[in-house]
């Protein structure tokens, strides 16, 4: 709260970027966490709230005759312009923002705040919910080729590597310290990925010494470069792509060369096609894969996660899904702090590099709409959190690290809160049974097959007037939803009727059992009882519903908006959030951000990648 100048600012203006004439008039909060916008209608009180560590860049721009515009840019593509009646008001804001969404030290992190009202064994609990060692006996490991080694014990052989690792039998722990001495930041090959469905001893490993391997060093190995370029060229990438976003009324032909100027998709679809390079060299020739890159927690984590997803089914599940990122990005060393500005650091850090593979798991559920039991909704959330700081999961550079600042023991995890509201995140046109969902995808090789998407989605989400408001997985999540519930009430009636049937049954019984005495002693007596129906009881009818085809087909017709639509993480509606309100202006619980992202210069440390197959 130190770093707060000004709390309140009555008056401000909230323009709206696709229609500037139309404004939202309210008052400007600023909290130990959030930016909160409250309009003054006092009809709707709309909110709008941004998290500190979600601030990308803050623009003060010049004064006018209605006011100081501040334009806040967020690192989950939402773009926020204020007018500030007042350039003294405006300037305070600035400066404090400035200084919340550039935390210094871990602990001004959202997360260390953040309470959601679990107690402690419900914390704990979160943190088991992912089960990396779970994960490797799912693969058959240990097994006659692998081993789980402790080589690595207190981090000694390498600090940004976990301490359980699987190896080669034959890589004794002398083997691999020697082949750690030489490599970058000694992270030595390890294995990622064991396809145990080949007979074949086919797996994707992972190794990250600068440069390139010497072909001299190995036999019976066939060599391959892929083009993926380094963290600064994607850096300046997104950049450019971010702009034509930020067209207001762009023309067709501006749109598409701004997008093809950026260079985005070719940098998406280079990813792309080294993975699908590994998934095909061990699925199809049963080959042994080395992948490597200058440190190994960039393009290696790219390239491995994308040819797991397309070799394993698995990782095409919700949970399945969590734990490769466990895996691949986290316990590998993943530089999350770095590379997406957690704390304030150096801007030439920062790229997109899980967004990037975030990107390439959707243009796959574009291309196999059946075979991901998650969808869009489900990306997106994902990727707000690796920005927001609000769970641990995605803070510091390595296990170690996060060993160090006892992150499980005071925070909670993301995916405990993903995996409780998995009612949101679940792909309508996913099928167990489908033949999308069964072993290795395989993408069309001609690109009129394959083609490459702008993520609208993604990118343009909070552009009320650019896209539509409902896409069709929502409109078939909510289809599917109704048709629960009319096959529950249906369900229900049933079970009811069939209680009605057994006591009409039952009466049919008695009356027959008394009129048999009357045809022993000589008496004509007509069968009434073969006149009942369910009408006769009439008592017992009088509560049961009855839905005529015609009724209420104007209340179930299915009517949608983005505003209406179920979300378990109101903070990316930038309209509400769950955890605090307005009236809790005095709440220490400080946030991150990152830089803006800067212009390519220094030295280029991710300059060279390539892939190695092995019999």
């Amino acid at each position: 709260m130190e770093h707060i100048r000004t709390p309140k600012v009555e008056n401000v203006r909230l323009v709206d970027r696709v229609s500037p004439k139309k404004a939202a008039l309210g008052t400007l909060y600023l909290t130990a966490t959030h930016v909160i916008f409250v309009e003054n209608s006092p009809d709707t009180r709309k909110e709008t709230w941004i998290l500190h560590s979600q601030i990308s860049t803050i623009e003060k721009q010049a004064t006018t005759a209605t006011g100081c515009p501040l334009l806040i840019r967020c690192k989950n593509f939402q773009i926020i312009q204020l007018i500030i009646p007042q350039e003294r008001d405006c300037h305070d804001v600035y400066i404090s923002l400035i200084r919340l969404a550039r935390p210094v030290k871990y602990e001004e992190l959202y997360c260390f705040s953040f309470n959601p009202m679990l107690d402690k064994e419900e914390r704990e609990q979160g943190w088991v919910l992912i089960d990396l060692s779970e994960e490797y006996k799912r693969m058959g490991l240990p097994n006659h080729y692998w081993q789980l080694s402790d080589v690595n014990r207190d981090y000694r052989v390498c600090d940004s590597y976990p301490t359980e690792l699987y190896v080669p039998k034959s890589a004794t722990a002398h083997i691999i310290v020697g082949s750690s001495k030489f490599r970058s930041r000694r992270r030595f090959p390890v294995l990622s990925y064991y396809y145990k469905d080949n007979h074949l001893n086919a797996m994707a490993n992972r190794a990250a010494g600068k440069g390139y391997e010497n072909e001299d060093n190995y036999s019976n190995i066939k060599f391959q470069f892929i083009g993926i370029e380094n963290i600064h060229v994607m850096r300046n990438s997104l950049q450019k792509m971010l702009e034509v976003c930020e067209l207001k009324s762009p023309s067709m032909s501006d749109f598409l060369w701004g997008l093809e100027n950026s260079g985005w998709l070719r940098h998406i679809k280079a990813i792309m096609d080294a993975g699908i390079f590994i998934a095909k060299a061990v699925s199809e020739e049963g080959a042994s894969v080395l992948v490597h890159c200058s440190d190994g927690w960039d393009r290696t984590a790219q390239v491995c996660s994308v040819a797991s997803l397309l070799l394993d089914p698995h990782y095409r599940t919700l949970k399945g899904f969590m734990v490769l990122i466990e895996k691949d990005w986290i316990s590998f060393g993943h530089k999350f702090n770095h590379r997406y500005g957690n704390l304030d650091g150096d801007p030439k850090e920062i790229s997109p590099v899980i967004d990037q593979f975030i990107e390439c798991v959707w243009q796959l559920m574009e291309q196999f709409p059946c075979a991901f039991e998650f969808n869009e909704r489900f990306l997106i959330h994902i990727q707000h959190h690796i920005y927001s700081c609000q769970f641990g999961n995605f803070l510091c550079n390595s296990q170690k690290e996060r060993r160090e600042l006892k992150i499980q023991e005071r925070t909670y995890s993301l995916w405990a809160h993903l995996w409780k509201n998995r009612a949101d995140y679940l792909n309508p046109l996913f099928r167990a049974d489908h033949s999308q969902t069964q072993g290795t995808l395989h993408l069309p090789t001609t690109p009129c097959n394959f083609m490459y998407k702008f993520w609208s989605g993604m990118y343009n989400r909070f552009e009320k007037g650019m896209q539509p408001r409902q896409s069709v997985t929502d409109y078939l999540m909510a289809v599917k939803e109704e048709t629960q519930q009319l096959e529950e009430e249906l369900e229900a009636l049933e079970e009811r009727l069939e209680k009605i049937q057994n006591v009409q049954l039952n009466c049919t019984k008695v009356k027959s059992k008394q009129s048999e005495p009357s045809k022993h002693s000589g008496f004509s007596t007509s069968d009434n009882s073969i006149a009942n129906t369910p009408q006769d009881y009439s008592g017992n009818m009088k509560s049961f519903p009855s839905r005529s085809p015609s009724q209420g087909d104007e209340d179930s017709a299915l009517i949608l908006t983005q505003d209406n639509l179920k979300s378990s993480d109101p903070d990316l509606s930038a309209n509400s959030d769950q955890e605090s309100g307005v009236e809790d202006l005095s709440c220490r619980s400080p946030s991150g951000g990152e830089h803006a992202p800067s212009e390519d210069s220094g030295k280029d440390r991710d300059s060279d990648e390539a892939v190695f197959l092995t019999a």
